[in-house]
């Protein structure tokens, strides 16, 4: 189908050029301190709910956006599980 908004396409790609830069961030200091684990897991229930909307009742490209961006947050929740132990031992070495 090719019947979309345009201003979800625009409000999608905004988080998705977003996500990258805290990725980046994570990937290059290692610090994940001040990361809520919470707050990334709610947006990705956001997203979830975002692609069962699309896949039941307005089916279209657009519900790939809400895919890829379920992805990157899900690639910060990783980063932040994989390097918030070492974080947390470096704070109490200080």
């Amino acid at each position: 189908m090719t019947n979309f908004s345009i201003w979800e396409v625009l409000f999608l790609l905004c988080f998705a050029v977003s996500w990258p830069v805290s990725i980046a961030k994570s990937l290059r200091t290692k610090v994940v301190i001040g990361k809520s684990p919470f707050f990334m897991s709610l947006v990705i229930l956001g997203y979830i709910f975002g692609i069962i909307h699309k896949a039941l009742y307005s089916h279209d490209i657009v519900i790939w956006l809400y895919v890829f961006n379920a992805l990157l947050v899900a690639t910060d929740l990783i980063l932040y599980c994989t390097y918030i132990g070492q974080n947390r031992k470096d704070l109490q070495h200080k």
